[in-house]
């Protein structure tokens, strides 16, 4: 007798959820553009979050501003590591977590790819400031939040194929 064959979560699910990421972060972009000055803080609470239009060339913190050129290259190869883990994804906590993933880092290499001062360097709009911590987007939140699940998801023992836990 042989195995039955895993399911899989339909593709177009996943491109529904990464759409939605992906057009969230897009269109909370253009906002910021259209309607803060660089610079400028406008708080939403106090000091504690605000919005400020910036401009980032690096990672997080500025991170590594002038390796821009890196973080394009490394949202490239993420987008096809991505899409290759999602070709075996069977549990949809896992779609979930993965197409946010997809969506928030799509974000980003579309600014670094389409931004100035040009392609490959573009700088990320920037425009959710935490505390003056640090300024962040709403594909960072999809990152940070992906990220949080994955993390959660492996401990946990839930198989990317779904099915029954893996307690190894």
């Amino acid at each position: 007798m042989t195995a039955p064959t895993p399911r899989r979560v339909p593709w177009r699910a996943i491109a529904l959820i990464t759409a939605a990421c992906y057009g969230a972060d897009l269109a909370s972009k253009q906002w910021a553009l259209s309607a803060l000055e660089p610079g400028e803080y406008h708080p939403v609470w106090g000091r504690v979050f605000g919005f400020e239009l910036v401009f980032n060339p690096g990672a997080a913190f500025s991170f590594l501003t002038g390796h821009t050129w890196l973080f394009t290259a490394l949202s490239v190869l993420m987008t096809v590591v991505i899409l290759t883990v999602l070709r075996r994804v069977g549990a949809w906590a896992w779609a979930w977590a993965l197409a946010g993933l997809l969506g928030g880092t799509l974000g980003n290499l579309t600014d670094r790819i389409f931004r100035d001062p040009g392609v490959g360097v573009g700088h990320v709009v920037d425009f959710l400031n935490y505390n003056g911590l640090f300024v962040g987007n709403v594909a960072d939140i999809f990152i940070v939040a992906a990220a949080l699940a994955i993390a959660l998801l492996a401990f946990m023992g839930v198989p990317l194929e779904g099915g029954e836990r893996t307690d190894e």
